[in-house]
């Protein structure tokens, strides 16, 4: 097998106990007008206040923009940037869970191009490097903080869609396990549950020939050398500190490996993508309204029974980062974990009515760039089959495909 791997990541990936006190110096080197992204209940929490007072005192003009959403809706993005039109920011930072990372990201996109979002949408859209962005996640779980993506709900849509373009990747992020610290258990598990089904996703993935010019064709390449090593290496964080990180919330080391695993995570599937998993929650998602973290949480061992075939070698590797004899226990150990973190065990426990599992079924199967990185064909029968055994909380039925 010819050895092929990329990987796109931040200028600079800081990462620590107590970094987020470098954001000032860090700040001062890429602009004088800051405009700091962040939510409502953030902009009044005393961490996040000392952070603006550092900026401050480095010299920089600042504005604090607290109007993130969960899932930031695409108005609220549009409504950000021409708010902040005025200040004429040259350095966004994003400070936050996921969605203020996100944010972040689009806004900077429509300062330095104009247009809506809508502009943006799919692979290589954005036209050129933004405005420097600077991420502090506040959670451990999407990743934000290293990825091409932005992820924003479109209502007319009833989807979730995305920008994903590695001009986009922040220029800087600052990952400090600390502020993770005050995260409540449920939040942790949901967030970290969905790093451990990213790490998965890109292990998994499909593997393409990577014939010259595949990373400037497609910003999810499939499965590589060096993405393998980031997910491989996250599944392990994750695995070791994800539980305890729920149940002991102030175990520092406990926290620190989980946000590292989010973190690699998404340095994994910035170049290798995820899969059906993450095809099947969107319409689930629009459906229920449910965290997304917990519906691919919720999907994952069903998805690797369907790709069990396919991914035996991986399962083994698995098995050996987190202590299993064999690749066969991987999938049973992993719904065993999120069940014991409290993530719903079926689409039925997540609030999916039973009636629209095929509606499900044949959304996800129109997600090409998703189900075409899954390791093993999803022909929508197939589809149907797996959708309503995640519906039924059949997972040994799948082993029989």
């Amino acid at each position: 097998m010819t050895i092929f791997g990329t990987i796109r990541a931040p200028r600079e990936l800081i990462f620590g106990a107590g970094q987020r006190e470098a954001l000032g110096k860090v700040a001062a080197k890429l602009g004088r007008r800051a405009l700091v992204v962040t939510d409502e209940r953030l902009a009044g929490d005393a961490d996040f206040r000392r952070m603006v007072a550092q900026l401050e005192a480095a010299g920089l003009s600042v504005r604090v923009d607290g109007s993130t959403l969960p899932d930031v809706p695409v108005e609220t993005a549009i409504a950000s940037a021409a708010a902040a039109r005025d200040f004429a920011p040259d350095l966004v930072i994003g400070v936050g869970g996921g969605s203020c990372l996100d944010m972040a990201k689009c806004v900077a996109v429509l300062l330095s191009y104009g247009g809506t979002p809508q502009d943006y949408y799919g692979e290589f859209m954005v036209p050129g490097p933004v405005i420097p962005l600077i991420a502090v996640p506040t959670t451990a779980g999407t990743g934000s903080e290293v990825t091409p993506v932005a992820v924003l709900s479109d209502s007319e849509r009833q989807l979730k869609v995305g920008i994903s373009s590695p001009y986009i990747i922040p220029t800087v992020s600052i990952c400090d396990p600390d502020l993770t610290l005050t995260c409540p258990p449920s939040l942790t598990a949901i967030a970290g549950a969905d790093a451990l089904t990213h790490a998965i996703e890109a292990f998994t993935a499909i593997r393409r020939d990577p014939v010259p010019g595949l990373s400037q064709e497609r910003v999810f390449v499939g499965k590589n050398a060096t993405s393998d090593h980031f997910a491989l290496t996250a599944i392990g964080h994750l695995w070791e500190g994800l539980e305890t990180a729920c149940t002991d919330g102030s175990n520092a080391e406990a926290r620190a490996k989980v946000m590292l695993g989010a973190t690699m995570a998404g340095l994994a599937f910035g170049v290798a993508g995820t899969a059906a998993a993450h095809a099947i929650q969107y319409p689930v998602g629009a459906l229920t309204h449910t965290a997304h973290g917990a519906g691919v949480a919720c999907l994952m061992p069903y998805v690797m029974a369907w790709n069990a075939p396919r991914i035996e070698p991986e399962l083994d590797r698995i098995a050996a980062m987190t202590g299993h004899e064999r690749g066969a226990a991987v999938i049973p150990a992993i719904s065993a974990l999120f069940g014991r973190i409290g993530i719903p065990r079926t689409l039925r426990d997540l609030g999916l009515p039973e009636e629209r599992i095929d509606w499900v079924a044949e959304q996800s199967s129109g997600i090409a760039r998703l189900i075409q990185n899954n390791p093993r064909p999803l022909p929508p029968e197939d589809m149907r089959r797996l959708v309503g055994a995640a519906f039924h909380g059949e997972l040994t039925v799948l082993e029989a495909y």
